[in-house]
């Protein structure tokens, strides 16, 4: 018997962050959300845990030549997978004001 896909929940103002990346981008983390959907599990390099914001939170990682991208997401909730937030990397760690914006997105969607 096929796994049922799960549904994926996007913040509004991470689909509007990511409408903005290349097509390109767009495809990559589109298949990447796919494989989380069917329950694959994502590791390095194309995912990782992001305990700073809260367990059970994840961010993809996605390049091309252009940058570097990132996508927060959320699998501990019983309504779907949460994308809570996206930007372009522009440092090497994450920035602490990327960080503090996705706690907040992702309280947002767990409290609505």
């Amino acid at each position: 018997m096929d796994a049922e896909i799960k549904i994926v929940i996007f913040h509004d103002k991470a689909r509007e962050t990511v409408k903005g990346f290349s097509k390109e981008i767009r495809d990559d983390i589109g298949s990447l959300i796919f494989k989380l959907q069917q329950g694959r599990h994502l590791v390095l390099p194309d995912a990782r845990p992001m305990r700073t914001i809260a367990t059970g939170a994840y961010e993809l990682r996605v390049r091309d030549a252009d940058g570097i991208y990132r996508v927060f997401y959320y699998l501990k909730s019983a309504k779907g997978i949460l994308v809570f937030h996206a930007f372009t990397k522009k440092t090497q760690t994450t920035p602490q004001s990327e960080i503090e914006t996705g706690r907040k997105r992702l309280w947002e969607m767990l409290n609505r």
